[in-house]
C-alpha cells in the first residue's frame, strides 16, 4: 500500500490521517478522533476509551466492518512509528455517531471537508488528472514526461478496472499480477525494481524515464486488451494473461534494445534529473548510457 500520511488540525488538535493511493481513500487515526470527541489529553487515555467503545460496540451486534480497523504505522508524539488502528471515512463517521459528544457534529462536517477534494477527483477524474499535471510541474517534470505518464495513469485505470471485473481484489490480488506484468517486461519485480533505482517510499512509475513509462504503459493496455477478449475467471488465468501482456512490451523492448545497443531499463530516479526550477523548463530524463 503506497501511503501519504500526514497531520491535520481541528480546532488545534492534531489527528494523524493517511491517503492510501491503491484504496483511493483516506485513513484517520482513530485514537486522535476519540480524543478530540472526549476530550481526553492523553493518547494512553483515548486509546482506553476506544477499547471500551469498540467492546461495546461489538456486543451490541455492531458489524466488524465498523470495528475491524487497519493496523497503520503513524508517527506518535516521540517522533517513532507505531501499530495505530486507522479507520476510513466511513467506519470514522459510524465511530463518531456511537459517542456522545458535543463536537461530533463539527468534527464530522471537517472530515467530509478533508475528503472533498479527493472525493469530487473520483467523481470527476478529468480533475484528479488536472491536478496531477499541476503537481508534476511544480515538481520539475518535463512536458513530455507528463503526457506520457497522465497516458500511463489511464492504462492503469483501466487494468484495474479490467482486473476488478474478472474478480480480482484490490491489493494483494492486484500486487500479484503487477509484480508479474512488470517482471516479464522489464525483468525485475516493482520491489527488485525500486531497488534497482534506489527508491524506498517513492512510487516507481514516477521515477521512470519516457521511455521505461511508455513499455510498462503498453505491458498494461496490452494485460487489459488480453484479459478483455480470454474474459479469465481465476487468479491463475489473470496470471497467465499479465504475464503475456508483460511479454508483449518485452518483444518491443528487445527490439528497442538491439537498435541502440544498451539497455532502457535505467537506474536513474527523478531526483538524479529534476533540479529547482529557474527558467520554467525542467529538462527530459536521459536514456542510460547518456550523459546527464
Amino acid at each position: 500500500m503506497s501511503q501519504e500520511t500526514s497531520i491535520q488540525l481541528f480546532e488545534n488538535a492534531k489527528i494523524r490521517v493517511v491517503w492510501d493511493d491503491e484504496q483511493e481513500k483516506y485513513f484517520f487515526s482513530v485514537v486522535d478522533v476519540v480524543g478530540v470527541l472526549t476530550e481526553q489529553t492523553t493518547p494512553r487515555g483515548a486509546s482506553t476509551y476506544w477499547a471500551v467503545v469498540k467492546k461495546r460496540l461489538l456486543e451490541e451486534g455492531a458489524s466488524e466492518l465498523i470495528t475491524n480497523c487497519k493496523q497503520l504505522k503513524l508517527p506518535a508524539a516521540d517522533g517513532k512509528k507505531y501499530m495505530t488502528d486507522a479507520a476510513d471515512l466511513e467506519q470514522i463517521l459510524r465511530i463518531v455517531q456511537s459517542i456522545p459528544s458535543k463536537k461530533a457534529e463539527p468534527l464530522k462536517r471537517w472530515l467530509a471537508e478533508v475528503g472533498s477534494e479527493r472525493i469530487q477527483q473520483m467523481i470527476d477524474p478529468e480533475l484528479a488528472i488536472q491536478q496531477a499535471v499541476a503537481d508534476y510541474k511544480k515538481q520539475g517534470y518535463s512536458d513530455k514526461w507528463i503526457a506520457n505518464r497522465v497516458k500511463s495513469i489511464d492504462a492503469r485505470n483501466e487494468l484495474t478496472t479490467e482486473w476488478k471485473r474478472s474478480g480480482m481484489k484490490e491489493g494483494r490480488d492486484f500486487a500479484i499480477l503487477t509484480d508479474l506484468l512488470t517482471k516479464a517486461w522489464s525483468g525485475k519485480t516493482t520491489k527488485e525494481y525500486k531497488l534497482f533505482k534506489g527508491l524506498t517510499k517513492e512510487n516507481l512509475r514516477d521515477n521512470m524515464s519516457t521511455i521505461e513509462l511508455a513499455l510498462n504503459t503498453l505491458a498494461e493496455a496490452s494485460t487489459t486488451e488480453i484479459s478483455k477478449r480470454k474474459n479469465p475467471k481465476t487468479m491463475l488465468q489473470n496470471m497467465q494473461i499479465a504475464k503475456e501482456g508483460g511479454d508483449v512490451a518485452k518483444a518491443a523492448r528487445n527490439q528497442l534494445e538491439a537498435t541502440i545497443g544498451e539497455s532502457v531499463v535505467s537506474p536513474i530516479k527523478a531526483s538524479d534529473y529534476i533540479r529547482p526550477i529557474e527558467d520554467g523548463k525542467a529538462q527530459e530524463l536521459p536514456l542510460e548510457g547518456e550523459s546527464n
